[in-house]
């Protein structure tokens, strides 16, 4: 079993596959983006000299994603981030989008604590569907804050358990959603 809390380590050959030395096979961007959301820290090294590409390809998948259409960024934010490396502010921004992805991850937890134990509503019938309804609303709108992706394509395996469905159905109504925006931002 792989030890979560180091992070998984991609080597990339003089071919530019990546390869991982958990599970002994080659992986695509989008394999390593799929380890990042379920949690997973990941190191990306090149096998011949031993250099950290870790930021390089994170920072590849994110345009990959953004270049689909998987508008997570805003125009004015990214506007900021390339004014920050060309100014003295390139020392207070990592610090700071660092921190309020934190805070984020932090807020989202004690909602979602919140919601079971304090809510006097927590013993009407259906209350946990709409509970796990609305867990499901936020992991969907924090991930993609925070990297994630956009609601899933019509070709990828649709979930099984019961308790998925309203998580594609909110998916698809984000994908609309963003539709809209990027239409209106035009």
């Amino acid at each position: 079993m792989a030890d979560n809390d180091k992070p998984l380590l991609i080597k990339r050959y003089a071919s530019r596959r990546l390869y991982n030395t958990e599970t002994s096979d080659y992986v695509t961007l989008e394999d390593i983006a799929g380890f990042i959301r379920d949690g997973r820290e990941v190191q990306i090294v090149d096998l011949k000299s031993g250099d950290d590409l870790t930021r390089q390809y994170l920072l590849q998948i994110i345009a990959e994603h953004e270049s689909r259409g998987e508008n997570v960024l805003p125009v004015s934010v990214l506007n900021d981030l390339v004014r920050s490396y060309t100014n003295q502010a390139t020392s207070v921004v990592p610090q700071f989008l660092q921190a309020s992805f934190e805070m984020l991850r932090d807020g989202q937890s004690k909602m979602m604590e919140n919601i079971g134990t304090m809510n006097p509503m927590a013993k009407m019938p259906g209350f946990e569907a709409m509970q796990a309804q609305q867990e499901a609303f936020m992991k969907a709108m924090t991930g993609a804050w925070a990297g994630g992706t956009a609601p899933t394509s019509d070709n990828e395996p649709k979930a099984e358990e019961d308790g998925d469905q309203p998580l594609d159905e909110i998916k698809q109504q984000l994908a609309d959603l963003q539709a809209k925006l990027s239409k209106l931002s035009k």
